[in-house]
């Protein structure tokens, strides 16, 4: 299933039921005083946090929601039924913005709820209207509308590992090979326009579609893409041994690689800069191993965990894949 990460809506909460003209009918009473009801609440509009980030799917065909109106007053001064709120289920990570008065909202736990809008007042019954002057109104009023709005609800994915990386760094087929997501693969810049999940064993890996040189200003994807890994964990930096071949470049195209992704990263801010961060070195059967050996010992000085990778070799996938698992129950049991 595809993920989307971005949707604009149209809400309106419900409007309040009407107020109602009754009066009393009683044995012995011949005329008796005002009695009629005020009119229900309208329903609100509410946001609540769910883990399921494909959830915004939902609203792809349907980009109204309306709560219910509340329900007219009764005799014997019964207040009408409230409307039934309408709770829009969105997924942990959601930033919702009112495009009309420019609030936001947050959803950062399972559970979190945000009213979005709320929903009209009831009308007043004639009962309400009875004075010292007028003991038999002949007035009600009706309902209020309920408060309406256009919102744009933008998703940061609370991944545990997030794969960062150019285009063609190999991260829709490492996390083909660590998963069962089976993202689509292919040797072009921008396979991936949209994130792509696994599940890695209880945990969420998330492909982040390939960042270019200026991203953070806009460029190409830009910040679209660049949102999704300020809630992760841990940023998986891949990097293509295509980078020490191409042109040349040997060393220093690998590791001018990584310095521009991560410029990108520190640039954008959010505290991308100092994410915990694995590196890991893919396509490793573009090369000699005695290159690769050497490559991943200069990547070591930066103080970070270095891993390498073939796809087609199933040891170090597995490898890579039982080095991630170590990083995050470290990770869990320093915050425990």
């Amino acid at each position: 299933m595809a993920l989307i990460d971005e949707i604009e809506i149209h809400a309106q909460a419900g409007r309040g039921g009407d107020g109602v003209v009754r009066w009393r009918h009683e044995k012995f009473i011949d005329r008796g005083g005002p009695n009629g009801g005020d009119g229900g609440k309208g329903g609100d509009i509410i946001a609540e946090a769910v883990r399921d980030v494909f959830v915004l799917a939902d609203y792809k065909a349907k980009r109204k929601v309306k709560a219910g109106r509340g329900g007219d007053g009764a005799g014997w001064s019964k207040t009408g039924p409230n409307g039934e709120d309408t709770i829009l289920k969105l997924p942990v990570g959601s930033t919702i913005t009112n495009l009309d008065t420019g609030s936001t909202y947050e959803l950062i736990e399972a559970g979190d709820r945000a009213k979005l809008l709320s929903g009209g007042n009831g009308g007043h019954g004639n009962e309400h209207f009875k004075s010292s002057t007028n003991q038999a109104p002949h007035r009600a009023s009706p309902g209020h509308d309920g408060e309406e709005g256009h919102f744009k609800i933008e998703l940061s994915l609370y991944a545990d590992v997030g794969l960062a990386g150019f285009p063609n760094a190999g991260k829709s087929s490492l996390l083909n090979a660590v998963t069962a997501a089976h993202a689509k693969v292919g040797s072009y810049a921008f396979t991936t326009l949209d994130p792509n999940l696994g599940d890695f064993y209880g945990r969420i890996i998330a492909d982040i579609p390939g960042i270019i040189e200026g991203a953070s200003e806009g460029k190409g994807l830009g910040t679209k893409f660049l949102r999704h890994i300020t809630k992760t964990k841990i940023i998986a930096h891949l990097i293509s041994f295509e980078h020490f071949i191409t042109a040349e470049a040997g060393h220093e195209g690998m590791m001018r690689a990584y310095e521009a992704i991560r410029k990108e990263l520190t640039t954008y801010g959010k505290g991308l800069e100092n994410k915990d961060e694995v590196v890991i070195l893919t396509k490793t059967d573009l090369v000699d191993p005695k290159i690769v050996e050497k490559e991943v010992k200069a990547f070591k000085k930066l103080k970070k965990p270095v891993l390498a990778v073939s796809m087609y070799n199933d040891a170090e996938v597995k490898a890579v894949s039982d080095a991630l698992i170590k990083l995050l129950e470290e990770m869990s049991t320093g915050n425990e």
